[in-house]
């Protein structure tokens, strides 16, 4: 299967989406699985993905009735309040009955403490999330919270974490450094994996190609192999610096050269996998 492994939707009239403000321009505006499938249908892509995008039960209600909808979708990956455990582990109990509940994700870049995902609280609830069997997405944005992923992953060995979106390199400044070291820290827990996904909005909205994001992902090919890399449009957000097919035909093209196991896990062996994604019969 080929499989976009992060896609949102949002539907303004429905959920709330606070951080959704004009500022956001031309997706500041309800986005639904109608706009997306057809690009899907032409990019060959089986299954997608849908990821959180507010801390709610509204959202996540949501994403799983889409899900229930749409036979191309293959997993949601929603919300409990992992800081209080007693309700988180609850609230699982329910979700975990939903064949498409495959993990929970949490806006950890909108907390004001960077330092939120490290807190005693999270951590009871992560390891809550880890007994249900279902994983994490890290939304956490370098400089502030990749920082965090070696830590999680010692204290939660048995949590499978994939880090959204590569936690955000330096791609327009051209630049490693120290978002180098703190990835391929990350990549040392075999627990760990990455998202090939919204690298074109960390490099320039107005010039990007294959050829500024081939650096980054040959890096993360070198630390953590194909089988744990993945992956996802992040559409709509990637329409501020592009569109759907931009995106689908520049990380191919950044891929070409790779192996033909590589390719395809990239492009969906390692999400299937991770996600629990089933095949249609």
């Amino acid at each position: 299967m080929i499989i976009d492994a992060h896609q949102h939707f949002w539907n303004l009239e429905k959920v709330a989406y606070p951080w959704l403000d004009p500022s956001f321009g031309s997706i500041c505006r309800t986005i639904e699985a109608d706009e997306l499938e057809p690009l899907i249908r032409k990019a060959g892509i089986n299954k997608t993905v849908i990821v959180q995008a507010m801390n709610s039960y509204e959202d996540t209600d949501y994403m799983l009735k889409v899900a229930a909808e749409r036979e191309w979708v293959g997993a949601v990956v929603g919300w409990v309040p992992l800081n209080i455990p007693g309700v988180a582990d609850k609230k699982l109990q329910e979700y975990a009955a939903n064949p498409y509940f495959k993990g929970v994700r949490h806006l950890i870049h909108e907390e004001k403490d960077p330092d939120w995902v490290i807190r005693d609280s999270v951590i009871e609830g992560l390891k809550i999330l880890s007994s249900f069997g279902l994983t994490f997405d890290i939304v956490g944005e370098f400089p502030n919270h990749l920082k965090h992923v070696p830590y999680l992953a010692e204290k939660i060995p048995d949590l499978r974490m994939v880090i959204d979106h590569f936690a955000k390199p330096p791609i327009k400044e051209k630049q490693m450094g120290a978002w180098a070291e703190q990835f391929a820290a990350a990549a040392q827990y075999p627990n760990v994996y990455a998202k090939v996904s919204g690298l074109n909005t960390a490099a320039d909205w107005h010039t990007w190609s294959s050829e500024d994001l081939r650096p980054y992902i040959d890096y993360a090919l070198t630390h953590f192999g194909a089988d744990r890399l993945m992956f996802g449009s992040d559409w709509p957000v990637a329409n501020l610096a592009g569109d759907f097919e931009k995106v689908w035909e520049q990380t191919n093209q950044a891929i070409s050269d790779y192996s033909e196991h590589e390719r395809a896990a990239i492009l969906g062996g390692t999400a299937t996998k991770f996600y629990g994604i089933q095949a249609e019969s």
